[in-house]
Formats: C-alpha cells, sequence, structure tokens
C-alpha cells in the first residue's frame, strides 16, 4: 500500500516526522491540526513524568489547533507553520503563562503579554504547546539544575540532557512537539542539540527580536531553533527573523539574509589543526574526523584556521562573568527570596562578579571585542569554520559540572556568529555528538544550506522518536 492510501498515520510517525513533513500532511489533509496536537499533548502526558521535559502545558493549545483547522477548512489565508505545534522555553513570555526560568520564585509570575518571537509563532499559525524546562536562571550546560528537577537524556535518563535549553531539546528528540524554541547565550542551544542528536541553530546575532525574553547577557543573547531536520531550521528562521525596533540589539539590514549561493566544490573550510590539544576528547575526535572525511567533497578545500593566540576557555569566562553580572542584576529579587532560596551553585555564581570590578568588566568586554575582530579576519580567509560542537559526550546526572562544554560553541556567541550543530555520529557508548559550522555574521542561509547538505551525507541522525 503506498503513502497516499494509507488510511491513518501512526501516532509514533506522526511525533517523529519533521515539521516540514507534517506541513505537508497538513496541506494535503493526512492529519489536521487537532489530531496533530492531541497526539503530542498524550505523549507528553505519558512520558513527561519521566524525562521532565515541559514545565507546563498550554490550555489553549487544543482551541488554537481547531482554529487553524477552521483556517484551511474556510481556504483563508493560511500561516507558515499553521498547525505546527512548538514548545517555548521558560525564559520567555507567553500570555497567561508563568516565565518561571528554572526557578522556585518565579512558578506562579504569570505574565500578560507574549515575547516577539511567540507573537511571531503564532502570526504564522504555530501551537504553542508548553513552556520546556531550563537550567535554574538559564545557566547552565546540564539541564539539571532547574528548581523542577533534571530534564533527561531521552536516549538515556541517566545521562544530561546539555543545557540550558534542556527541555526543548528533549521535546524534539523524543517527539513531544513538532519543533522548539530556545535560546544560545554561550551554547544553550547547540549543547543540548549535540547530547540529543537532533538539530539547533544559533543565528546571527540580532536577527530574531529578544524582547520579552529574560536577558542573560545582552551582547549575547539569541534566541535558538531545535527541530529533527536542518529543513524545519530554515522555515522557521524566516518567519522569526526581522527588525524589532524595540529590541535595542535587533539587526537593521538593507538586504535579506545572504542567499544559499555557496559552490560546494569551491567551499573553504576551516579546520583547527589540533583539537585534541583545545580539550577535546579522542572519542569525539576520532567521530569529528571520520565525518571530515565523509564530507571532504562538501566541505571543498580545507584550510587550517589560525587559533593559536586565540584561548577559547579564557573568552568563555570572559563572556561568563558578562552573563554573571547581568543575571545578578535581573535576578536580585529572587536572591533575596527567602521562601524559595536559590541553589549553591547560581548563589555563588552570581556572587561572583560582586568581588570583581568594573575595570574587570571592562576588560572581559573588550575582550569579547577582540573576538569579533579576530572572526572577520577570519572569514575574509575561509567561507565557515568546521568544530565540533562538544568537547565530551554526555555524563551522568549528577556529576560535576564540565564548563569547557561550552568552549567550543563560544566563539560564534562572542562573536555574532550564526552557528548550526548538526548529528554527526555516535560514541562507543551509542550516545550522539554534534558537528558544528559556523559562518560569518549574516550568512544563516548559506550556513543552513550547506548543513542540509553535510546532514544527507553523513545520515547520522537517530529515528525519531528516540523515547517512545
Amino acid at each position: 500500500m503506498t503513502e497516499s492510501s494509507e488510511i491513518e498515520l501512526s501516532s509514533t510517525r506522526l511525533r517523529g516526522a519533521s515539521a516540514f513533513q507534517q506541513l505537508h500532511w497538513l496541506a494535503s489533509g493526512r492529519v489536521s491540526a487537532a489530531q496533530l496536537t492531541e497526539t503530542y499533548l498524550s505523549a507528553i502526558d505519558q512520558h513527561n513524568p519521566a524525562l521532565n521535559a515541559y514545565v507546563c502545558v498550554d490550555s489553549g493549545a487544543a482551541l488554537a489547533a481547531s482554529t487553524s483547522d477552521q483556517r484551511r477548512a474556510a481556504r483563508s489565508v493560511i500561516g507558515r507553520l499553521d498547525g505546527l505545534s512548538v514548545a517555548i522555553k521558560d525564559n520567555m513570555d507567553v500570555a497567561g503563562l508563568a516565565t518561571g526560568l528554572g526557578l522556585a520564585s518565579r512558578r506562579n509570575r504569570v505574565v500578560a503579554n507574549n515575547a516577539a518571537v511567540v507573537n511571531r509563532l503564532r502570526a504564522a499559525g504555530a501551537v504553542v504547546l508548553g513552556k520546556t524546562e531550563t537550567d535554574e536562571a538559564a545557566l547552565g550546560t546540564t539541564g539539571s539544575t532547574a528548581a523542577h528537577g533534571p530534564t533527561r537524556n531521552p536516549l538515556r535518563p541517566d545521562l544530561i540532557c546539555g543545557g540550558s535549553s534542556a527541555g526543548s531539546a528533549v521535546a524534539v528528540a523524543a517527539g513531544l512537539c513538532s519543533f522548539a524554541i530556545g535560546t544560545d547565550t554561550l551554547g544553550s542551544v547547540r549543547i543540548p542539540a549535540s547530547h540529543c542528536g537532533i538539530y539547533g541553530l544559533r543565528p546571527t546575532l540580532g536577527e530574531i527580536s529578544m524582547r520579552g525574553v529574560v536577558p542573560a547577557a545582552r551582547r549575547l543573547d539569541t534566541v535558538g531553533i531545535l527541530a529533527r531536520s536542518v529543513q524545519d531550521l530554515t522555515i522557521v528562521l524566516q518567519v522569526l527573523g526581522g527588525y524589532d525596533a524595540e529590541d535595542a540589539r535587533s539587526r537593521r539590514r538593507r538586504v535579506a539574509l545572504s542567499p544559499p549561493d555557496w559552490e560546494p566544490g569551491r567551499l573553504r573550510s576551516g579546520f583547527l589543526p589540533d583539537l585534541q590539544a583545545r580539550g577535546v576528547s579522542a572519542e569525539v575526535c576520532a567521530v569529528f574526523n571520520r565525518a571530515a572525511d565523509a564530507l571532504a567533497l562538501e566541505l571543498g578545500e580545507r584550510i587550517d584556521a589560525d587559533f593559536s593566540s586565540y584561548d577559547f576557555a579564557r573568552t568563555r569566562r570572559a563572556a561568563l562573568l558578562i552573563m554573571e553580572s547581568e543575571l545578578a542584576c535581573e535576578l536580585e529579587a529572587d536572591l533575596d527570596d527567602g521562601a524559595h532560596p536559590v541553589s549553591q551553585r547560581l548563589r555563588d555564581m552570581l556572587r561572583f562578579p560582586h568581588a570583581k570590578s568594573a575595570i574587570d568588566y571592562a576588560a572581559a568586554d573588550r575582550l569579547l571585542d577582540a573576538a569579533v575582530r579576530r572572526a572577520r579576519r577570519l572569514f575574509e580567509q575561509i567561507d565557515v569554520l568546521v568544530l565540533p560542537t562538544v568537547s565530551n559526550g554526555p555524563y551522568r546526572i549528577g556529576e560535576t559540572e564540565r564548563a569547557s562544554d561550552a568552549d567550543l560553541c563560544s566563539f560564534a556567541s562572542v562573536a555574532g556568529c550564526p552557528a548550526v550543530s548538526l548529528p554527526m555520529g555516535t560514541l562507543a557508548s551509542g550516545m550522539p555528538v554534534g558537528l558544528q559550522l559556523i559562518g560569518a555574521p549574516g550568512s544563516d542561509l548559506r550556513l543552513l544550506d550547506l548543513a542540509e547538505v553535510c546532514a544527507a551525507t553523513l545520515d547520522a541522525e537517530p529515528t525519531y522518536p528516540v523515547f517512545a
């Protein structure tokens, strides 16, 4: 029996399909928005207790899905994401829901307005399923520090899923949404994408409005996208991107994002000569080298990128100081809330900038400026920088957090560059590891075009949902 003659799509197939495939099924009548939403709500009800991906479900999801079906039935104007089900990280405002930020003190702090990104999603017809878990104060790389308890890796629940966009990544991998929205300050979308075996995009700084998102470090913060295919990332980026005068760092451009016109045979790809000297584990290096060999044609000319004078760890620590300083301002009332105490870990991190001077902050800020200049020089010589996403695979929940997990992600963050993580293979444990492609600011669509070609060649993603 052919696909077109099948009577009904199974729940597992619906949950694990790409958003692009779901749009096709919605358009052809194979499935309704109400059916898709109900499938995800049922899966959340069944699996979320074990995974802790969602903080809460939006009670208006079913009505929004029904309204989407009514638009299709009436042949009204259809949004680009009409009927798809989206999960929103719990550091973004969704009207009628609390913006909890992984903190007990904010669990019941219901907001009246949507973040700009949520308005764009709803205007495009997407159905908001609910809010997803984040590390406490969106400050972490494990997904295990929130007041609600750890979010678990759907491939192996005893391992970290990565953070801080933990719940969004797990919801995508476990088939609990069509796609998800997170934020990426120093790798918070890309790290969990790598650990969960999915696709994650950090767009060019300022490409998507941050209005209505709790800031962590304003010169680094971006809204990010998590999905089960590169094509999904591209569709959602084009819906969410745009200038917002109310966001001080929103990017006004005179021309559209650079079109995907790279010629793979003439591509100049930059590689770091010695990844192990940068702290990348031998096992991750082996997977990365195999992937790079498999992509020899797609990545074109291979060029050694000169990072001899660039200290990844030092720059990441400078960025972290700025992040801790801003969060210390943002969370001052939460730190003083004796009824809802924060963890000692968070308290210590946000006390740290109090022991620093304004000169220390300025020095850190200048170090990040140096990274911006380095990126400009670098992308005069190459078209794309190719790295592993994370230096190590996921480890057990409860083990000491590895601050270095953000090192390889930090360069794109501090330089304001777009970066995408895609599955490139598995470690001996069977856990996935991501390949990271970084481009010059504004090259988002080109980068995604290359990522799609690379993903097709590697064919390394698991079968979704990975938790059923």
